[in-house]
């Protein structure tokens, strides 16, 4: 009833108003904020989960690349390996065949052979030595990706569980598994500041 500027709410009026602005009794406003906190948490987990998860697989796919590259540059060495092993058996060839000719003349002409073959293996085994080493980085790479990779998808399985811990908790209403849910957040983040740092 009111009048002149004066209100009184009966009793069923003051729950109607309580119902509007969250629940009723005094522990559903409690709850109704622990509610918006849990999905808030919720939200902003499970966004920075996706970007983890991106992040994971997008390292995966770089350490399967940087390791097929390491198998062309190993494939590549082997050939130069290969293609040296050739020049120093016409080399030994060459050698064997200055040793044995009698014809000074025939001698120089193996000579030269041998020399342009010792070059030529030189300037093979500088090439081989160096896709190796190419070889090496790559692999190298490819590990430092992987190890990465492990880390982003550690971090996504902490915030995985965090999102169930945190849609128990909203089912429960315990107060310990909102704590846990928070504290398995923290380790999920720690993990993917790790990942992002190379750690």
């Amino acid at each position: 009833m009111s009048g002149h500027g004066f209100h009184v709410h009966g009793p069923h009026d003051h729950e109607l108003e309580h119902a509007q602005k969250g629940g009723s009794g005094h522990g559903a406003h409690d709850n109704g904020g622990m509610i918006n906190q849990i999905a808030m948490f919720t939200a902003i987990i499970a966004t920075i989960g996706a970007i983890f998860g991106y992040m994971g697989g997008a390292t995966q796919a770089n350490a399967g690349l940087y390791k097929n590259n390491a198998a062309i540059k190993k494939t590549e060495a082997s050939n130069q390996w290969n293609y040296f092993q050739s020049k120093s058996t016409k080399q030994s060839l060459a050698e064997m065949s200055r040793d044995l000719s009698a014809r000074e003349d025939d001698k120089a002409k193996y000579q030269s052979k041998v020399d342009r073959y010792e070059k030529e293996k030189n300037d093979i085994k500088v090439g081989a030595d160096k896709l190796e080493a190419e070889a090496t980085e790559w692999d190298h790479k490819s590990d430092e990706q992987m190890h990465q990779h492990h880390r982003w998808a550690q971090s996504t399985t902490v915030l995985q569980v965090c999102i169930a811990l945190a849609a128990i908790a909203l089912l429960t209403k315990k107060k310990w598994l909102e704590y846990a849910m928070f504290g398995a957040g923290a380790v999920g983040l720690a993990v993917g500041v790790m990942a992002a740092l190379h750690i």
